[in-house]
């Protein structure tokens, strides 16, 4: 049997293992609870592509819903070309404290290294901390293509062979890679053109100068509305709900122009992990805001999914995968 004094001391340790454990406890918590908020100073988003294009739309409802809510400026920088790179290398540049992050399509690690020869690893220059909206492409051409749908269209492209050109927003994005799809599903011969942002090529297919385009639907929606531009068909698994009367290229035949892209907040992978959830917190309350996802689904987004960080790097692998093997399977050689 143990002495008096032992069971005195084994006491003794054990309050004291219990004092010692709700110090910590009660530290963490008050750690937690003093944690700086995010944002408490000016925050830069910087748009992968031009004023108006897709990924600027996007970053404004972000940036004036977090201003609004946070009592923070927010401003909003757009950086177009070099397919999301030059924004990039923005980004890369700025303090490693979480308060310049960037608004741009997944495209940028899962298609764009296949296609332009790089001196980075885009997977390890961006990490993605939200999906922000997800959507389709839509087909769209110049009020003076004589088409007045997609049978109609693509017989007067076969007529024409090689004469026909097709803007993308950037050359390596889903709007590039379709154009090179539907080319070798249907057998006809278009002509690959590529700007910096959608933008630029909505107003040359707007005057004729380039006929068609595959484009997101916020910036071609209101062209769209508008009758400046035709719509012929949309990439998304089923019709959009602003566009009822454009089939689907799945209904049309041909399945494998199907597809999606997201649009995502990213970050600085060597931010603090704990400044990365603060960010990822604030754009998630963003999101939740109805009149935020009404907004996006106005122009054309359906919200985003709660994905995590993690989750999302898994997608962007497999979809760097799957873009390398349709790129093999078209014999597609980088511009």
């Amino acid at each position: 049997m143990r002495s008096k004094n032992t069971l005195r001391q084994a006491a003794r340790a054990a309050s004291l293992a219990c004092v010692a454990a709700a110090c910590l406890a009660a530290t963490a918590s008050h750690a937690q609870a003093q944690a700086p908020k995010w944002p408490d100073k000016t925050v830069r988003i910087i748009a992968a592509g031009p004023a108006g294009g897709s990924a600027d739309i996007v970053a404004r409802l972000l940036a004036d819903n977090l201003s609004r809510d946070s009592g923070q400026p927010v401003v909003v920088d757009p950086r177009p070309g070099a397919g999301g790179v030059l924004a990039v290398n923005e980004l890369s540049q700025a303090p490693h404290d979480g308060y310049t992050v960037l608004v741009a399509v997944n495209s940028l690690v899962s298609e764009i290294p296949h296609i332009v020869k790089l001196r980075v690893d885009m997977a390890a220059e961006i990490k993605p901390v939200a999906e922000l909206g997800r959507g389709g492409l839509v087909l769209v051409g110049a009020p003076s293509v004589p088409a007045k749908n997609f049978g109609e269209l693509l017989g007067w492209v076969k007529s024409h062979p090689g004469t026909v050109s097709y803007a993308s927003y950037t050359a390596g994005t889903l709007s590039h890679v379709l154009g090179l799809q539907l080319n070798k599903a249907a057998g006809i011969d278009m002509t690959h053109v590529g700007y910096k942002g959608s933008t630029p090529a909505l107003t040359d297919v707007m005057g004729g100068h380039v006929p068609l385009m595959f484009d997101a639907m916020p910036s071609s929606l209101p062209l769209v509305k508008a009758g400046k531009i035709k719509a012929f068909a949309v990439s998304t698994p089923k019709r959009s709900a602003l566009l009822p009367e454009v089939p689907t290229f799945t209904e049309l035949g041909y399945p494998q122009l199907e597809a999606t892209g997201w649009m995502g907040l990213w970050i600085k992978p060597d931010v603090p992990a704990a400044q990365q959830a603060r960010v990822r917190e604030a754009a998630l309350k963003v999101l939740a805001m109805p009149s935020v996802r009404e907004r996006l689904q106005d122009i054309g987004f359906e919200p985003g999914q709660p994905r995590s960080p993690e989750e999302l790097a898994k997608s962007l692998s497999a979809d760097y995968q799957r873009m390398g093997s349709v790129l093999k399977s078209i014999d597609f050689k980088p511009e």
